[in-house]
């Protein structure tokens, strides 16, 4: 008896299997969180045992929202804390950074990115997906590094044409959000996103979203 059809169909079926498991990562633009906390959108209670930070800093990190990239944010905590005690806090508090236009500066503030690093991450701009950022990244660290450097960052979301798997690795977008996207596309700029979004969520939650999309 000739099993060869049933083994090929049975590893065809097994690699689709795991294809769909792996296809919410693979299809994410902002990195997967490994327990990093977002300052726009972390709870107060949840500031509590970050390094530096007292129930004030905290009081005001949560007053100063939104965050719209991380130079807004350093500048925030500048006046009460050092440059060696924020490098400790962005371990473990810190805005994803936008892979196609954050400077310089921003880049050097993740965690173990010096200037070799930082110059790897701008030279492979612009990125389409974040795979791309896995995969050149990937040559000079491991999966490990490169797990961990990914949730520092994202790669500009397509509004349009983006799937719900897509929109929902954006931190904090809930489902009433979303299904506003999905009824309203297509969209015909951001200033018609943000113009419709106002009726659902006040001027900081609608920039605060903003920074993660782009009109293809």
């Amino acid at each position: 008896m000739n099993n060869r059809p049933m083994i090929v169909a049975v590893l065809l079926l097994a690699g689709l299997v795991l294809s769909l498991a792996a296809a919410p990562h693979a299809r994410a633009q902002v990195g997967k969180n490994m327990g990093l906390l977002n300052p726009n959108t972390a709870g107060a209670e949840e500031f509590a045992g970050l390094p530096g930070l007292n129930p004030d800093l905290a009081g005001r990190i949560v007053a100063g929202r939104p965050y719209l990239n991380m130079e807004a944010l350093d500048k925030a905590l500048a006046s009460a804390l050092s440059a060696d005690q924020r490098k400790e806090l962005y371990a473990r508090l810190f805005l994803p950074i936008n892979l196609n236009n954050a400077s310089v500066e921003a880049i050097r503030m993740v965690p173990g990115v010096g200037r070799r690093m930082s110059w790897e991450f701008r030279e492979y701009r612009p990125y389409r997906a974040l795979a791309e950022f896995q995969r050149e990244i990937g040559k000079y660290v491991d999966d490990a590094e490169v797990a961990r450097l990914e949730q520092y960052v994202f790669v500009p979301i397509k509004l349009n044409s983006a799937s719900d798997a897509h929109l929902r690795t954006i931190p904090g977008l809930g489902e009433e959000v979303l299904k506003m996207i999905r009824d309203s596309r297509p969209f015909t700029g951001m200033e018609d996103f943000r113009g419709r979004m106002s009726a659902h969520a006040g001027k900081g939650e609608v920039a605060r979203l903003a920074r993660y999309l782009t009109i293809e």
